[in-house]
C-alpha cells in the first residue's frame, strides 16, 4: 500500500447524498476474530467457535457469509465480502470462504483489538476502492432462525444508515437474559416512513436478573445484538472525532498493509498500537452526546437470533425431546434425564437422571457443566491455559493450508499422527534437528522429496526420513492422500521445524 495513501471522503457529497443515492453499494462486514471460550472444550484458541459447524454442516463463518443473499434493498449488494480475522486462522477462514463459493477480501489482524478497530480498516478497505458504501457489520458467530425477518430488518437499516445515521439491529427480548447488553430506546423517528425505527438513547451493561425482568416489562429495551448499518464514510468520521488514537493506528496500519492475493496484511507495529475498544463504547455510546457525531437509530428484529456465547445459548435454539433434552453429534442416550444437553463427538455418552446438566465430549477433553454455570466455562480455560495450556489453544486434530493431522497416539520419545494432504497440496520443504519420521500411505499417492531424491509412493507402501534430512510431502493425485507418520526422537514439538519453501508464505 503507497505511502501517500489518503482518505477519499467527500465531506460534502455526503451530507447531499441520500436515500436516492442509489450509486452506493451494500457490502457485508464480517467480524471474524472472536475467540469463543464459553464454548470450549469445542471451540479452541486455533479453532474458534466461528469456524465450527455447531449447527448443520455448515461452520457459523459460512453461515454469516449466506445470510444477506437475496436480500431485497433498492441499493447493490457488493459481491466481495470483507472478512476481519485473527491473522493465526488466515488459513482456515480462506478455505471455507472458498468452500462457500464466495468471493472475500481477507483483512489480517497482527493482534487483537476488538471490533471497532476491526470495522475502521474494514471501511479504510471500502473508502478506497469504491470511494463510500454501506456496510452490514455482521458476528461470524450468531445465529438466525428466521432469514427473511433478518433481512426485513436489514431493508429498513440500510435505509437509514444512507441518510448518514449509524444503525443498530435491536432484538426483541423473548426472556430476561442476564448474558446479553441492551439498548434503551429513544422517541420514534418523526419523519420516518417506516415506522418501526426508534432513536437510540443508549447502551446498557449486562443486567442482573430483576433489572433484566424490568427492562423486558418496560417494552423500552430490546438486546444488543452487535450488528450494524453505516455508511464507511460516516464510521470513519466519527471515529476521528470520538477515536483519534484508533483512527490514527488504524489508517497507519492499512497504509502500511501489504495485499497477497485475496489476504490483505495490516502493519503489525502501527495496528498493535491502537486501543483495544469494541464498537459499542468506541462509538455508539457517545452518540448524542456529541452533536458533531452521528445519530444512532435503533431497528428492532424478531426473527429467533441468538449470539451463541455459551452451550446454554445453543440448547435453548436447537430441537429438543420430549423432556427438552438435546443431542448432537455422536450416540447419545437418556434415561430419565430432562434439560439436559450433550454434544459428542466420538464415544457413546449415557445420560441418566441428569437435569439442566452440560456435557461435551471431545477427542482429548470433556466438560460437565450445570446449564445455569456455563459462563464460568471461561474461568475453566483460563486455569486450562494455565495448567494445561494445549488443551486450551488446539484439538487433537490441527487444520493446516494444506490439510490437516491427527494426533493418534503419543509416549516418551515416539508420537504417531494420522496425516490427510488436500489434492493437489503440498507440505513445507523442511528438516528436523530432534526427530527422524516414518511414512506409512494409506490412502493415495505420494510424491516425496528426500533430501537429494525424489519418488513416488502408493497405498501400502511407506518411507523413512533420517533425523536432519530435508524432505516434502506432496499429493499429485485427485483423492486426498493419507498417511501414517510414525516420529521419533529427543523432541517432538511442533517448533522444530526448519521450513526451506513454502507455498503459504510461513516462515
Amino acid at each position: 500500500m503507497a505511502e501517500s495513501f489518503e482518505l477519499p471522503i467527500d465531506q460534502q457529497a455526503l451530507e447531499n447524498n441520500g436515500p436516492s443515492d442509489t450509486s452506493l453499494q451494500v457490502h457485508s462486514v464480517i467480524l471474524a476474530g472472536g475467540s469463543g471460550t464459553r464454548l470450549w472444550p469445542v471451540s479452541r484458541e486455533q479453532c474458534p467457535k466461528q469456524l465450527i459447524a455447531l449447527i448443520g454442516d455448515d461452520s457459523l463463518l459460512q453461515s454469516t457469509t449466506r445470510r444477506l443473499d437475496g436480500l431485497e434493498s433498492s441499493y447493490r449488494v457488493a459481491p466481495r465480502l470483507i472478512v476481519v480475522c485473527n491473522e493465526e486462522h488466515r488459513f482456515t477462514t480462506a478455505e471455507q470462504l472458498r468452500a462457500s463459493g464466495r468471493q472475500y477480501k481477507l483483512m489480517l489482524e497482527p493482534v487483537a483489538r476488538n471490533t471497532a478497530p476491526a470495522l475502521t480498516v474494514a471501511a479504510l478497505a471500502i473508502i478506497e476502492s469504491e470511494g463510500d458504501g454501506i456496510m452490514i457489520v455482521m458476528p461470524a458467530d450468531h445465529a438466525f432462525r428466521d432469514i427473511g425477518g433478518f433481512q426485513a430488518a436489514v431493508d429498513v437499516g440500510v435505509v437509514h444508515a444512507a441518510k448518514g445515521h449509524l444503525v443498530t439491529l435491536g432484538v426483541v427480548p423473548t426472556s430476561p437474559e442476564t448474558g446479553y447488553g441492551y439498548i434503551r430506546l429513544g422517541d420514534a423517528l418523526t419523519d420516518d416512513d417506516v415506522t418501526s425505527a426508534r432513536w437510540l438513547d443508549g447502551f446498557v451493561e449486562k443486567p442482573v436478573l430483576d433489572v433484566a425482568k424490568q427492562y423486558v416489562e418496560s417494552n423500552q429495551y430490546l438486546w444488543n445484538s452487535g450488528i450494524f448499518i453505516v455508511r464507511a464514510s460516516v464510521w470513519i468520521k466519527a471515529v476521528q472525532q470520538c477515536q483519534p488514537e484508533i483512527y490514527t493506528a488504524c489508517s497507519t496500519a492499512y497504509k502500511r498493509s501489504v495485499s497477497d492475493g485475496s489476504f490483505v496484511r495490516l502493519d503489525y507495529e502501527a495496528f498493535k498500537l491502537s486501543p483495544s475498544d469494541s464498537i459499542d463504547y468506541a462509538i455508539m455510546e457517545k452518540l448524542g452526546s456529541n452533536d458533531s457525531v452521528c445519530s444512532g437509530v435503533v431497528v428492532p428484529v424478531l426473527a429467533g437470533w441468538s449470539d451463541l456465547g455459551s452451550w446454554d445459548s445453543l440448547w435453548k435454539i436447537m430441537p429438543k425431546d420430549e423432556n427438552d433434552n438435546v443431542s448432537q453429534g455422536g450416540a447419545v442416550l437418556f434415561e430419565g434425564a430432562s434439560s439436559t444437553f450433550v454434544h459428542s463427538e466420538r464415544r457413546f455418552v449415557a445420560c441418566v437422571g441428569t437435569r439442566d446438566l452440560i456435557v461435551v465430549e471431545t477427542d482429548d477433553a470433556v466438560l460437565v457443566a450445570d446449564r445455569s454455570s456455563v459462563q464460568d466455562v471461561k474461568k475453566v480455560v483460563d486455569r486450562v491455559r494455565t495448567e494445561r495450556n494445549a488443551l486450551a489453544v488446539n484439538h487433537r486434530k490441527i487444520y493446516r493450508p494444506w490439510g490437516h493431522y491427527d494426533s493418534i497416539d503419543n509416549g516418551d520419545r515416539f508420537q504417531v499422527k494420522r496425516i490427510v494432504v488436500n489434492p493437489g497440496a503440498k507440505l513445507s520443504l523442511q528438516m528436523h534437528h530432534h526427530r527422524a519420521e516414518h511414512w506409512i500411505i494409506v490412502r493415495g499417492t505420494a510424491f516425496v522429496t528426500r533430501g537429494e531424491e525424489s519418488f513416488m509412493l502408493s497405498e501400502n507402501e511407506s518411507t523413512y526420513i533420517p533425523l536432519g534430512v530435508t524432505h516434502r510431502l506432496e499429493n499429485p493425485g485427485r483423492i486426498p492422500l493419507e498417511i501414517i507418520e510414525v516420529q521419533s526422537g529427543a523432541y517432538l514439538g511442533e517448533d522444530d521445524i526448519v521450513r526451506f519453501e513454502d507455498t503459504y508464505g510461513r516462515g
